[in-house]
């Protein structure tokens, strides 16, 4: 009988003291603004008119650069696409909106810029590469 009242008085005295530990009495903390000092004015992003090397974009090589042709298709992320030649799959990465325009899915495209293997994206298919230019046909 000892062994049976032991383990339940044990657990009685758990569930008072549980019972205990959320009454502490204390008032919740008042909810307060943050004051100016808490609060950081960040830059604002402005339109970019320049390539990723800070040169301008408009046909200009990169250094250690590319050119890859082929024609553009959608990758299965949205928003991301990809070229494709003889190297694998390259997900096009554009500083600027028009030249992503130039270069809508199903179009052929000659493209010129820089291979970056080791940059982190969403689109998880192909090699990243940074785009400076596109052409056309």
């Amino acid at each position: 009988m000892v062994t049976r009242t032991v383990p339940a008085l044990l657990l009685l005295l758990l569930a008072a003291g549980c019972a205990n530990a959320a009454d502490t009495g204390a008032a919740p903390a008042p909810v307060t603004s943050p004051s100016a000092s808490d609060v950081v004015d960040l830059p604002v992003p402005t339109a970019k008119t320049s390539g990723p090397t800070g040169e301008p974009s408009a046909g200009r090589p990169v250094a250690g650069g590319q050119t890859i042709t082929g024609t553009v298709t959608a990758g299965v992320e949205p928003n991301c696409v990809l070229l494709a030649d003889s190297t694998g799959s390259h997900l096009l990465i554009f500083d600027d909106p028009a030249m992503r325009a130039e270069a809508a899915v199903g179009s052929k495209v000659t493209i010129s810029g820089k291979s970056q293997p080791g940059m982190m994206s969403t689109c998880q298919q192909g090699v990243p590469f940074i785009v400076v230019s596109v052409e056309k046909g």
